[in-house]
């Protein structure tokens, strides 16, 4: 049986998310990509030719990816526009795509002593997406002939942007290869992970209270920088999520029948290989099947046509079937050329929103630590920073968020299965709150100002009052005063002036209970006797 457990061809795309920071001078950047293109000669990222642009380059497979999804999907992945000069015009799509071309293999050891494993790189792209600080590389590599083991255990290490632990016995990197080597065409070697290193991941962290990458990675990611380093760079990135990067893979084997329902379990949760036995109790398991297999083209049966199974846990996306049958292996129309295109889209965008809810998220939590309700800069700076999230998730929510992207049943399901194992749904309503949570304090801060302009303007209108009275009392001109010296008329403007004031500020110190014979008084529902204890309660009671 573990002849027949032997993939003839294996396929994994990783995705990894992450942060785009702002610029050193806190500029806002639309285009991310311009800054990456402005990098100089040595930046190896160059924008990948639209091919709708051009008919002699349009091929049936780009027609079929197009028609798959609805659209407004359709105008978010490809757009309205010609070319990226009628961008602002017609609306060409939001997503740039920067593609390197240097790096034609991977060299990855497992473990120590094993043979290495060459893989080799189809596409490394860095996605970009208009007005949303996230980018998106995607790595895709391919290899034939290998133990379904080995496959397992290629797919569980090797996309690790750092350990989360160091092995006692050997000092390797916890879940991770001993090595992974970047080769150029011509074999030379442009990258070797450190994961190794325990010394450079424990200081870093000490020193910045965030993990680094291992070096291959950083490698692939340059001339962009991690965030708290001190390297230079067009761009500053930090991690969103877990150091295990989602991925999808192809699996294509000589026997589908060989495959175990473990092993199933396995490919679906990013386990490591094993031997037979279940990785998790049986009560654990017991929905397994509905919660994380797409069986719409799986039958245990002889039909070899109906032997794919899709296996989806929102971080990975496996699909397995016959290596023998044509359709299941054909690039250019089959399921592998669907599984490149229209899989890997739907894939990107389920995380590219998780991306993008992550990223308003921690945005927001930096806003708020950074308020102090006591300095009016900071005051000022964090309703800028709050209308300018809002403003920025409203283009989300209307040009980035879908939770349907296809009528083809294929396709809606398995989107709407990783939108629930991802947990979309509740991310987006979280982030809502913290938005209307931070714009109901704005309001609060605003109405509280309002009130503050209330009183001071009713302090100034009682002090006001006291000129207002005294100075209309001498200019009724009852008594003709004109002919009185001086010191006569200021004595009389003082006699009016002392006792006016005085009772205002004696009015004001018995406003609350004033204003409660008031309510009193105008409420007919009370009785005359209540009203006048009311008025009495002015100068002998309690204020009820």
């Amino acid at each position: 049986m573990d002849q027949d457990k032997r993939v003839k061809h294996l396929r994994q795309i990783l995705l990894w998310p992450v942060y785009l920071l702002p610029s050193d001078d806190g500029a806002s950047i639309h285009d991310h990509w311009e800054q990456l293109e402005k990098s100089g000669a040595e930046n190896p990222w160059r924008e990948v030719d639209d091919e709708f642009g051009d008919p002699c380059e349009f091929q049936a497979r780009h027609y079929n990816e197009f028609v798959t999804f609805l659209p407004p999907v359709q105008r978010f992945l490809y757009g309205q526009g010609l070319g990226r000069s009628v961008r602002k015009v017609y609306g060409e799509s939001p997503i740039c795509v920067m593609r390197r071309t240097d790096i034609a293999q991977a060299r990855v050891t497992l473990n120590r002593g094993d043979a290495p494993i060459t893989l080799d790189v189809v596409h490394v792209d860095l996605y970009f997406f208009f007005d949303i600080d996230v980018a998106i590389l995607a790595l895709e590599v391919s290899v034939d002939g290998v133990a379904f083991d080995t496959a397992q255990d290629l797919m569980f290490r090797f996309g690790r942007a750092y350990p989360a632990y160091w092995e006692e016995a050997d000092g390797r990197g916890g879940h991770c290869p001993w090595k992974v080597e970047w080769l150029a065409a011509d074999g030379r070697v442009l990258a070797t992970s450190d994961y190794e290193n325990r010394e450079k991941f424990l200081s870093f962290v000490c020193r910045h209270r965030a993990p680094t990458t291992a070096a291959h990675w950083e490698f692939l990611m340059s001339p962009l920088v991690l965030h708290h380093t001190d390297a230079k760079g067009p761009m500053r990135y930090r991690q969103l999520e877990y150091y295990r990067m989602p991925y999808m893979a192809f699996l294509s084997l000589d026997c589908v029948d060989a495959i175990s329902r473990a092993d199933s379990i396995r490919l679906a949760l990013g386990n490591e290989s094993g031997k037979g036995d279940l990785p998790y109790s049986e009560t654990y398991l017991a929905d397994f099947e509905t919660r994380y297999c797409y069986d719409r083209n799986f039958m245990t049966s002889e039909k070899k046509a109906a032997s794919v199974r899709f296996h989806a846990s929102g971080d990975t996306l496996v699909v397995t079937g016959d290596g023998s049958d044509a359709f299941f292996t054909n690039a250019e129309g089959g399921i592998l050329s669907r599984f490149r295109h229209q899989h890997f889209l739907m894939f990107l965008i389920a995380h590219f929103q998780k991306a993008a809810l992550l990223m308003f998220s921690d945005r927001l939590v930096g806003v708020v630590s950074r308020l102090d309700v006591t300095n009016p800069k900071a005051n000022r700076t964090f309703r800028r920073d709050i209308r300018s999230a809002h403003e920025n998730f409203l283009r989300f929510n209307h040009r980035y968020w879908f939770e349907n992207i296809s009528h083809q049943a294929q396709v809606r399901e398995l989107f709407g299965m990783l939108r629930a194992h991802l947990q979309l749904d509740n991310l987006f309503r979280e982030v809502r709150e913290e938005l209307k949570d931070m714009g109901d304090f704005l309001d609060a801060e605003a109405m509280r100002k309002q009130n503050q302009t209330v009183v001071r303007l009713t302090v100034v209108t009682i002090f006001g009052l006291v000129g207002t009275v005294t100075t209309g009392f001498i200019g009724m001109n009852i008594f003709d005063w004109t002919d009185q010296p001086a010191w006569w008329r200021v004595a009389a403007f003082l006699t009016v002036f002392v006792p006016v004031g005085v009772l205002t500020l004696y009015t004001v110190l018995k406003s609350r209970r004033l204003s409660d014979f008031l309510d009193a008084l105008s409420d007919e529902t009370v009785s005359w006797h209540r009203r006048w204890r009311a008025l009495l309660r002015v100068w002998f009671g309690t204020r009820s």
